[in-house]
């Protein structure tokens, strides 16, 4: 029988978060203040845990993953599998080509964000915090940490981009059954909301203005701590879980990647399951290829200018050297809202300007990215979240390429999320 699924056993759960800092091209940026106004770093010193900051700029290369979060990663169902992608490959008629698949979408509340949740939750009940404060886009960062929080025992406060929670009924829901109080951003909870509000009544939302609001409600709630979903340092090192597993899943195969797939937004996914593959490819133990999907409303890696900017509309944020748009851009809603991001994480965004992350964008009608969720489904069988697609849609363009090329290939992609909380799209995007 061919072995389709590629499993670790729970003791071979990795024990520590692998950290890129001191092995990249060059000296990550340091974030900047602002010429203007009180001190950014200051403000996220008071807004966020004493741990994660210390992890955002720490320079060791190993990270130990306390005790604690290794049982939560084993009760959220980590270690995760890998799978060959047979099925698909023969839909496709490809020869030349394996693809594989991680499937973080295994998760109990359906995606990779549960691998921070998990450890910002923890780490801000060890420090006596009693309230965690976040943004959500597409709803699946809202709805991990919301679980996390339950799990030791802390509130919960969301802010969730307007254009996806006035859609997105049945993630609501569970945020709620988790016990979150989630807001529609921008929301009159908030000094910038308030103010979004009065220039637009029917103002959609972004992930930067939800952003300001999460920060701006946790420097005023006594006991409470801003959580972030994406983009800083401590957050990608979380999620290099996924990626440290594959690792060791193709070893067990006798097999290596030859390219990685990901989708991007901020490029905590995608980070998650390349960085240790990068690091090999820095430290040259292997050689690999990176690619980024992203969306067409936001393509930051593609159109974006490397540059200081801030990480929110309201300004909050210390400035962060990276691939952006510009923070006050805005964006068009598209279904995949957890792609529509002004701007690349610092890392991801260093490497992608060193070389060694390509990217594709994808237009925002998403007909080409629902299609090819629909072909996963139908070959795979797993239903898979908005954002996933893009990942799936570009291996395929890849596999495509590389069968008119002619060449041994071995692709890897990320399968983010789940897509059962997003049957609307589906209803909406493809023809049944």
């Amino acid at each position: 029988m061919k072995k389709n699924q590629i499993s670790l056993p729970v003791d071979d759960l990795p024990k520590e978060w692998y950290n890129i800092l001191p092995d990249l091209p060059e000296p990550l940026p340091p974030p900047k203040e602002p010429e203007e106004g009180p001190s950014r770093l200051e403000f996220l010193g008071k807004t966020m845990t004493k741990e994660c900051l210390s992890q955002e700029s720490s320079t060791q290369r190993w990270i130990p993953i306390p005790e604690e979060i290794k049982e939560l990663y084993i009760q959220a169902g980590r270690p995760r599998p890998l799978y060959r992608a047979r099925r698909l490959e023969k839909y496709l008629k490809l020869r030349k080509t394996r693809l594989y698949y991680k499937r973080e979408d295994l998760s109990p509340t359906g995606s990779h964000k549960t691998n921070t949740a998990l450890a910002q939750a923890y780490f801000a009940a060890k420090e006596g915090k009693e309230m965690l404060v976040t943004e959500t886009g597409a709803g699946q960062w809202g709805t991990a940490l919301s679980h996390a929080a339950r799990l030791v025992g802390l509130e919960c406060v969301v802010f969730w981009v307007r254009s996806v929670y006035d859609w997105k009924a049945d993630r609501l829901t569970l945020m709620q059954l988790l016990g979150a109080r989630v807001n529609p951003s921008p929301s009159k909870q908030t000094r910038i909301g308030r103010e979004i509000l009065a220039r637009n009544p029917n103002h959609q939302g972004s992930l930067g203005i939800a952003v300001s609001e999460g920060l701006e409600y946790a420097e005023k709630h006594e006991g409470s701590v801003y959580c972030l979903g994406s983009v800083l340092n401590h957050v990608l090192m979380h999620q290099t879980i996924i990626g440290l597993e594959t690792i060791k899943q193709f070893e067990l195969i006798n097999d290596q990647p030859d390219l990685i797939v990901g989708c991007l937004g901020g490029g905590s996914n995608f980070g998650g399951i390349a960085l240790p593959f990068i690091g090999d490819v820095l430290k040259k133990k292997r050689k690999c290829k990176f690619l980024a999907a992203q969306s067409m409303a936001a393509p930051s890696l593609l159109k974006g200018e490397y540059k200081y900017d801030f990480g929110d509309v309201g300004e909050h944020t210390p400035l962060m050297k990276m691939y952006t748009l510009g923070h006050k851009t805005e964006m068009v809603p598209i279904k995949a809202d957890g792609l529509r991001y002004h701007a690349a994480a610092p890392i991801i965004s260093l490497l992608r300007h060193h070389g060694m992350v390509d990217t594709v964008d994808y237009p925002t009608d998403e007909k080409t990215i629902f299609e090819a969720a629909k072909i996963f489904l139908q070959c795979e069988g797993w239903l898979i979240a908005p954002e996933s697609s893009y990942a799936v849609r570009a291996s395929i363009d890849e596999a495509l390429k590389n069968e008119k090329m002619g060449q041994e290939k071995v692709i890897c992609m990320n399968i983010s999320g789940h897509g059962f909380l997003d049957i609307p799209a589906y209803r909406e995007k493809i023809s049944l």
